[in-house]
C-alpha cells in the first residue's frame, strides 16, 4: 500500500491576521508530529500542484473566482495586509496561490489514485475548502478542495458514484450546495448542531445523508452513526471513490466546537470508511485536511488518521 501526502509551502504564506485560529501552525504542528510519532518514513511526499482554472469552476462560479485572484493582485500591488470576504474569512497577497495549492493537491491525489499510483492520499493543505459555496467563499475557506476533486474524477476520469465524507465538528454546507441535485455524489456527515454554519440538520434527499448532533456527542455516538447509517449508505451507494472531509475539531481539546472525541475514534472511523472503500472502491481514497485549531490534538489526531491509511494501525 502507498500513501501519498501532498501539502506545499505556499500553503503556509496564506494567513489572515495573529487572532485567527486557521494558521500556519496548524500545517507545522502536523509536521512535528510526523516526525516525533516516526511515521513520516513511511509516507510518500509529493508536491501539490497549482490548481488549474477549469479545475475550480467544475464547482465555483468564475466570478467567485475571480474575486480571489483579483482581489490578492491588488493587495500585492497596494501593500494592504488583507481582505475581509466575510466577517471571519480574509485573505492576503498570498492566499490566491495557497487555494490554487490547495485544490491542486486535491486534484493531483486524485489523478495518483486513479492511476494505480497510489491507494490513497492526504492533503495537508490550507486554507480548508467545505463551507465555500459554488459562488462564494466563507467560514475560514476560499474554494471547497474536496468538491472539486470528487467532481474532477466524475467530469475528467469518467466515474459513475464517488462519495464524501466528512466528519468535521461543522456542516459542510458549501459541499452539500455543490451536490444538492447530483445524486452521482453520496454525502454523508456528522456535525454538532445548533452551530455554525447553521444548515444540514433540515436536508431531506436521500444521497446527502447528514446527521446534527448535540454538543458534547462523544465518540461512542459517533461510532454507533457509522455503525447504522454511514455505513449502509456507502454499501447501497457502492462509490468507485471515496472522498474525505478531514476536519478534526470535533476532537474534546479543541475549543472551536463542543463534541467529545479523541483520536481512536478518529483512527475508527478511518477504518470504517477504509473498508467502504475496498468493497467498491478498489480502497481508492483521498482525504483533505479542513478544520481542526488545537494544534497539539490536530497534529495527534492527522497522524491516527494516517496510520490507518498506511496500515501501521
Amino acid at each position: 500500500m502507498t500513501t501519498a501526502f501532498y501539502t506545499h509551502s505556499d500553503c503556509l504564506r496564506h494567513e489572515m491576521g495573529d487572532w485567527h485560529p486557521e494558521t500556519p501552525l496548524r500545517l507545522q504542528a502536523i509536521e512535528d508530529q510526523l516526525i516525533s510519532s516516526r511515521i513520516d518514513q513511511f509516507i510518500e511526499r509529493r508536491e501539490a500542484p497549482l490548481a488549474e482554472l477549469a479545475d475550480l469552476e467544475r464547482v465555483h462560479s468564475a466570478a467567485a473566482v475571480a474575486r480571489i485572484r483579483d482581489q490578492a493582485a491588488v493587495l500585492a500591488a497596494s501593500g494592504e495586509p488583507y481582505y475581509a470576504l466575510d466577517g471571519d474569512t480574509s485573505i492576503n497577497a498570498h492566499s490566491w496561490k495557497a487555494a490554487l495549492r490547495a485544490a491542486g493537491a486535491a486534484v493531483a491525489a486524485t489523478d495518483a489514485v486513479m492511476a494505480g499510483e497510489l491507494e490513497n492520499a492526504f492533503c495537508c493543505v490550507r486554507p480548508p475548502g467545505h463551507h465555500a459555496m459554488p459562488d462564494a467563499s466563507m467560514g475560514f475557506c476560499l474554494f471547497n478542495n474536496v468538491a472539486i476533486a470528487a467532481r474532477h474524477a466524475l467530469d475528467v476520469h469518467g466515474l459513475e458514484r464517488v462519495a464524501i465524507v466528512d466528519f468535521d465538528v461543522h456542516h459542510g454546507n458549501g459541499t452539500e450546495a455543490a451536490f444538492r441535485d447530483d445524486p452521482r455524489v453520496l454525502m454523508v456527515s456528522f456535525f454538532q448542531h445548533p452551530f455554525y454554519p447553521f444548515s444540514g440538520a433540515d436536508t431531506n434527499s436521500p444521497h446527502l445523508l447528514n446527521e446534527p448532533m448535540p454538543a458534547y456527542t462523544t465518540g461512542e455516538a459517533v461510532r454507533r452513526l457509522v455503525s447504522q447509517k454511514w455505513l449502509p449508505a456507502l454499501h447501497a451507494h457502492a462509490p468507485q471513490m471515496i472522498f474525505i472531509s478531514a476536519g478534526f475539531d470535533a476532537h474534546r481539546e479543541d475549543d472551536m466546537g463542543q463534541m467529545a472525541l479523541v483520536e481512536a475514534d478518529y483512527s475508527w472511523i478511518t477504518r470504517q470508511i477504509m473498508g467502504a472503500a475496498r468493497q467498491s472502491a478498489h480502497g481508492r481514497i483521498v482525504s483533505c485536511l479542513e478544520g481542526g485549531y488545537n494544534l497539539s490534538a490536530l497534529a495527534r489526531s492527522v497522524v491516527a488518521h494516517l496510520k490507518v491509511l498506511t496500515d501501521l494501525d
